[in-house]
């Protein structure tokens, strides 16, 4: 397995660019996806002075004084999990509006603060915001990613990839987090995302909410976990558990802000009136999810219900974390028409341009994979740029009108 220390990060770009034009600039994402190791080797170079709140002494100075400590801190300085001391924002405005010097404080944070409307509000206009996610497949192949830029442009060349089979069951199984590359037999990777997440739910959640069923969370997050890639349920979420809706879907929200589940919201559009209009729940790795379920890769692969969602989440997070490393802005959601046409993955960009992927787990495609992208297409008219079924074959083929049977390697090489 690769060395982590060696791998490139798709984030790089970005948070220089954010460290030349922002006075604060945060990188956050979910724990143990490299942030504080992207921060430290930004700031080596140019230095940088790095406390983390992870240290008891610095987490209880700043909390009992943050004005004082915010007064005291070097011209450059790097401030590890600053989730864990919400009373420093409005302190870190007050020092940025003396001083609007870019890359001042660059921050990480294990949470995500666009949920906090109080900690994001203060810093708005200060703070730049790079997102880190764990390691895309691109990364971890050491390769410049062409698939988005492609799809952008509406232009796959016919060319051929190697068919995954079994070996993708084993990239979806797993994931995506640095910590796991040296580990070198599944059981062991499955242990470390079984105590990633009792980590989680003891220390950040305990710092961040009064949970009353702390031990609802971990059963939340496998139930999830089963049924990602498909349409949020509350309901069917809160069944389990004897809990009120309302409790769950707070529950589901701290989920969201530690970065473990993702909501894809429903694209809509004036056109079309029959549109389901409920957001899809992801887990956000796939390898903490097959290791909830208890999912080995070759179990996996013999289950073809649970590989269609899985591989779903995959090429959903492997877009999701290539796109972080691009200058055009790209927002996801999925179409689903109440008359049953769907597309899984929506990507808007551009003056409002729009591209479509449908992830199928089959060695070959039908033109009837398409018909979920043809109404896509229908409804955006000129904004749509092409449709993509991603599957596990060996040949890109295009099938008309700016649609194309990509094989999944194709993402990441």
């Amino acid at each position: 397995m690769p060395s982590n220390r060696l791998l490139p990060r798709l984030a790089t770009g970005p948070l220089a660019e954010a460290m030349q034009d922002s006075p604060v600039v945060l990188i956050h994402g979910p724990r143990q996806s490299g942030k504080s190791t992207l921060a430290m080797e930004y700031g080596a170079r140019r230095g940088y002075r790095s406390l983390t709140f992870d240290d008891a002494g610095v987490l209880n100075l700043a909390q009992s004084d943050p004005a004082g400590f915010v007064a005291d801190l070097p011209d450059r300085v790097i401030l590890d999990e600053v989730q864990r001391v919400p009373g420093l924002f409005l302190s870190l405005k007050m020092a940025v509006d003396r001083d609007r010097s870019p890359g001042r404080f660059l921050l990480t944070g294990s949470s995500n603060v666009l949920l906090l409307p109080t900690l994001s509000d203060s810093l708005a206009g200060r703070m730049a915001i790079v997102r880190l996610h764990p390691l895309a497949q691109c990364e971890l192949a050491r390769s410049r990613p062409v698939f988005l830029p492609r799809l952008l442009a509406g232009r796959f060349p016919m060319e051929s990839a190697n068919r995954q089979g079994a070996k993708l069951a084993e990239r979806i199984v797993q994931g995506g987090f640095p910590a796991l590359l040296p580990l070198p037999t599944p059981a062991r990777r499955a242990r470390w995302h079984r105590d990633y997440v009792e980590t989680l739910v003891q220390r950040d959640v305990r710092s961040m909410a009064r949970i009353a069923s702390l031990d609802a969370l971990p059963r939340l997050l496998e139930l999830v976990a089963g049924q990602t890639a498909r349409t949020l349920n509350v309901s069917d979420l809160s069944g389990p558990f004897g809990l009120s809706r309302p409790t769950i879907r707070d529950y589901v929200t701290l989920l969201e802000r530690l970065f473990l589940v993702e909501e894809l919201p429903a694209w809509h559009t004036n056109r079309i009136s029959r549109l389901v209009k409920g957001p899809k729940l992801h887990i956000a790795d796939t390898g903490l999810g097959c290791a909830l379920l208890g999912l080995s890769a070759d179990a996996l692969w013999a289950d073809r219900d649970a590989l269609g969602q899985m591989l779903e989440t995959f090429v959903y997070q492997e877009l999701r974390r290539q796109a972080s490393g691009l200058d055009e802005r790209i927002t996801f959601s999925h179409f689903r028409h109440r008359d049953g046409a769907e597309v899984d993955i929506v990507l808007e960009y551009g003056a409002g341009r729009v591209s479509g992927v449908e992830v199928k787990a089959s060695s070959t495609v039908r033109a009837s994979d398409f018909n979920g992208l043809k109404v896509l297409r229908e409804a955006c008219g000129k904004r749509f740029t092409c449709g993509v079924v991603a599957y596990d074959g060996e040949l890109t083929v295009g099938f008309g009108d700016g649609m194309f049977a990509v094989p999944i390697q194709r993402l990441w090489i």
